[in-house]
């Protein structure tokens, strides 16, 4: 895994650019630890930071191929390609030569071969960006599911790019500037496909290829979730699933590197943690996995109505049966609550997002983890491949129409766009900008010829999930873990599991009235009981209340600068109430509002963002 930026100037010879090139290199290096470079020639500057996986001495970048006429063929590229040895061996056949073990020289040769179509022919997760100096143009990919981030920012005579918007910010030519639209998106909770907040700038879309030359930017879209008739009856489907899961996992498996699980105790964690103990095991190795907890936390656990369980037996009940070599990192409150750690993450993140404790856990977790591995798997995503949230089976939620999730996050956290003056939250119209992003996202999905409107309402759902909100938590775990220098895979994201399941009905998915049927059932033979039996139960946040005490006193230090900037967003009068509040009055709501004027107020400082609200 690494980090990749670049410069395109079609009008400027770049060398003389140097001090800035590197400047953007350098916003990389937590991404990229191990090894530096740049490659700088007329119009094109590439710059790249490294986290040596898969051949630690052979794949270095930027890497260069040479054409015939003299020309190179430039490649930055971040990720993983999980299937680079079938590849390597077909581009041999074609007649390609090679002189490193890495994935990275198979994806530039399979430009060379295959030009933009290469992105169709990987499996895996990856962000690329190709100079092709003989036909003058910059192609970017990203993979299908949208793993790996990547941003470019178009100017007067060409692009600046980046795995992160830090990053292109880093150029000059990059204005530091946030409009309504940005603001709507960080306070929306949906991810709207190519936007990124600052004004200016784009994602890449996941399954998509930018390409830019002197005539200007052009997009196409090499992948999407279609749908597609399942003939398969419940039997070889759960065959199929797991057939599918054998191979993925033993393929995220392959690393030159220390690598790990992440365990959480639920259902995915312990299916994925299980099969990487039982292939690890067949060649003597034992898989190390990981859990965070806090301090006292299932000791003094209290049940409520989005957990029900603490993690931690289930996470002991599998590393028992599974054999693994298991460590939990407990943290305490004062730890998550710290101002050091919540600049880390937003610094990580670009942005403000609020998510408090359940972003700073995950940083801190991803730190302890990085002592001991730089590779760990993850079951991230498997919610929105399998149906696996509370929303799939509410009501309210099935029939609302508007994203599922803000639905159950009304139920039961409240809205946290309370937290601004009256004139910003009209000036935002943020129910009107959920809905426009709503109408547009369910006019995707094709429908089945004759599949029944609950069938279909359903395929909707799921949709949504897969192309909207798992994005949101890809995102979140690839800045905390890079961050920190750890690579996470995510073997749910396996786009042929995903277009599979995606595809099976509703009724199937849920064939015994639960969650996630079919990975239950597919997995079942690897699961202790405890975790076959239990309820999906959402990543863990501290119950501790020193946090909130600790967050009302952050309040109460910002509030005594009353010409802070954040006030231009967020109601001072209802931050003053909710800082002296009694801790144990305060609401989700109310917590997560403190979570997100502190992180609003850290942002405005740190990036200096030129707000425009009208």
């Amino acid at each position: 895994m690494c980090g990749i930026t670049g410069w395109i100037s079609f009008d400027r010879d770049l060398p003389s650019e140097q001090k800035t090139v590197d400047a953007m290199t350098a916003t990389m290096s937590c991404r990229g630890p191990d090894d530096r470079g740049t490659w700088v020639r007329g119009p094109a500057a590439l710059g790249h930071r490294r986290l040596a996986i898969i051949d630690l001495p052979g794949g270095r970048q930027p890497m260069t191929a040479q054409r015939p006429d003299g020309t190179e063929v430039v490649l930055v590229y971040s990720g993983e390609t999980y299937n680079f040895g079938e590849l390597r061996r077909e581009l041999a056949d074609r007649g390609h030569h090679f002189t490193t073990d890495s994935d990275t020289e198979v994806v530039l040769h399979g430009y060379l071969e295959w030009g933009e179509a290469v992105a169709e022919h990987l499996n895996g997760m990856f962000a690329f960006a190709v100079w092709d100096e003989q036909r003058r143009r910059l192609v970017m990919v990203r993979d299908r599911m949208g793993i790996k981030p990547l941003y470019y920012y178009p100017t007067a005579d060409g692009v600046l790019f980046g795995s992160e918007p830090k990053a292109i910010l880093a150029n000059p030519l990059a204005g530091r500037r946030v409009g309504l639209d940005g603001l709507r998106e960080l306070f929306s909770f949906v991810r709207t496909p190519g936007h990124a907040v600052w004004d200016g700038m784009y994602e890449v879309e996941p399954g998509s290829v930018v390409a830019v030359d002197a005539d200007g930017v052009r997009r196409h879209v090499y992948w999407s979730l279609r749908t597609r008739a399942h003939h398969d009856d419940r039997e070889t489907t759960i065959g199929h699933v797991r057939t599918l899961l054998d191979d993925i996992v033993r393929r995220q498996l392959v690393s030159d590197v220390p690598r790990c699980t992440l365990l959480s105790g639920g259902l995915d964690s312990s299916a994925m943690t299980a099969l990487a103990a039982r292939q690890l095991a067949e060649t003597g190795e034992t898989v190390r996995s990981f859990a965070v907890d806090f301090v006292g936390q299932t000791e003094n656990f209290v049940a409520d109505d989005l957990r029900a369980t603490p993690d931690t037996p289930f996470v002991h009940d599998v590393a028992r049966v599974a054999g693994t070599d298991h460590q939990d990192i407990v943290l305490d409150s004062a730890a998550l609550a710290d101002l050091d750690i919540r600049a880390r993450m937003l610094r990580a993140r670009d942005l403000p997002m609020g998510l408090g404790d359940l972003d700073a856990s995950l940083y801190l977790l991803f730190k302890a983890i990085r002592e001991h591995s730089t590779v760990a798997l993850s079951g991230e995503s498997a919610d929105e491949v399998f149906g696996g949230y509370k929303q799939f089976f509410d009501e309210d939620a099935r029939k609302a129409a508007t994203f599922p999730w803000l639905v159950r996050q009304t139920q039961h956290i409240g809205d946290d766009g309370t937290i601004l003056t009256s004139d910003v939250a009209g000036a935002l119209d943020l129910r009107s900008y959920v809905q426009d992003g709503y109408d547009r996202a369910v006019k995707d999905v094709e429908r089945l010829d004759g599949e029944s409107d609950f069938e279909f309402r359903m395929r909707e759902i799921c949709y949504l999930h897969l192309t909207r909100f798992v994005r949101i938590l890809l995102d979140r775990k690839d800045r905390a873990s890079m961050a920190v220098g750890l690579e996470v895979r995510v073997p749910f994201c396996d786009h042929r599991l995903v277009e599979y399941v995606y595809n099976a009905p509703w009724s199937l998915k849920s064939f015994d009235g639960r969650e996630k049927s079919i990975l239950r059932e597919a997995t079942a033979d690897l699961l202790p009981r405890s975790v076959y039996d239990r309820v999906k139960s959402p990543y863990p946040t501290t119950q501790d209340p020193q946090y909130v005490v600790a967050l009302q006193q952050h309040a109460k230090d910002l509030l005594a600068r009353p010409s802070h900037q954040v006030f231009d967003l967020v109601d001072r009068d209802r931050l003053r109430r909710t800082a002296h509040r009694e801790a144990p009055r305060i609401t989700r709501a109310a917590r997560r509002g403190l979570e997100r004027t502190l992180d609003l107020a850290l942002w405005l400082e740190m990036y200096s963002p030129a707000l425009t609200l009208t």
